[in-house]
C-alpha cells in the first residue's frame, strides 16, 4: 500500500521508509486497494495520525503516538484498518483476503489537496464533535471514532458518498478479484 504523506508526518518517520521518488508510478504499480494519505495532528499535546483513503474517504485514527512507533507506522496502520473493519460486521472470509493483499506500507510525500480536505474536515469533526466529551485524547477508542468518522458524508468532487459503504464495496470488489 501506498501513504502519501504530509510534511509533519515524514518528519517523524525513519528515512528507510521513504520511496524518494516524486513519479506516481505507473498504473500498474498502484496497489489493488488504492492510496492512502497520513497527517500528524496535536491533540492534547499528544501526537495523534489521521489516515484516509484517496478513493472512498474511509478515515483512520491513531492517537498518542510516541516517537519509536512511527517506526512501525505500516503494522499500526494495518491492525487499526483490519480492526476497523471487522468491527463494521465485515466477513471474516473478506479479512482473511486483505491480510494477503494488504503489503507493508510504501511513503512518500506527494499529497492530493482534495484528500488533504477531506482530512481536515474529519480532523475538525473529531475536535469538535467528539474531543469535548473526553478529558483526555488517549481515553478515546480509536476504533469508535473511526467507525464514527465514516459514518458521515463527504464530497468527493461534486459526488457525496459514505465512507464505510465505500469502503465494503471496494473490498468487495477486490476481494472477487483477487
Amino acid at each position: 500500500m501506498l501513504l502519501h504523506c504530509t510534511k509533519r508526518v515524514a518528519e517523524k518517520l525513519p528515512d528507510d521508509q521513504f520511496r524518494r521518488s516524486p513519479s506516481a508510478g505507473s498504473p500498474d504499480e498502484r496497489p489493488l486497494l488504492g492510496e492512502w494519505h497520513g497527517h500528524l495532528l496535536l491533540l492534547d499535546r499528544r501526537q495523534c495520525v489521521m489516515f484516509c483513503h484517496d478513493l472512498t474517504r474511509y478515515v483512520l485514527f491513531l492517537p498518542g503516538l510516541r516517537a519509536a512507533q512511527f517506526a512501525d507506522l505500516s503494522r499500526w496502520h494495518q491492525e487499526l484498518f483490519l480492526t476497523t473493519l471487522a468491527a463494521q460486521d465485515l466477513p471474516s472470509s473478506h479479512l482473511g483476503c486483505l491480510k494477503l493483499i494488504l503489503g507493508p506500507l510504501q511513503m512518500d510525500c506527494r499529497t492530493d489537496r482534495s484528500v488533504l480536505g477531506s482530512l481536515r474536515v474529519a480532523a475538525d469533526d473529531l475536535r469538535y464533535g467528539s474531543l469535548p466529551r473526553v478529558v483526555n485524547v488517549l481515553n478515546l477508542d480509536p476504533i469508535a471514532i473511526s467507525h464514527e468518522l465514516n459514518q458521515r458524508p463527504c464530497r468527493v468532487g461534486k459526488t457525496c458518498l459514505w465512507p464505510a459503504e465505500a469502503m465494503r464495496k471496494l473490498i468487495e470488489e477486490t476481494v472477487q478479484q483477487a
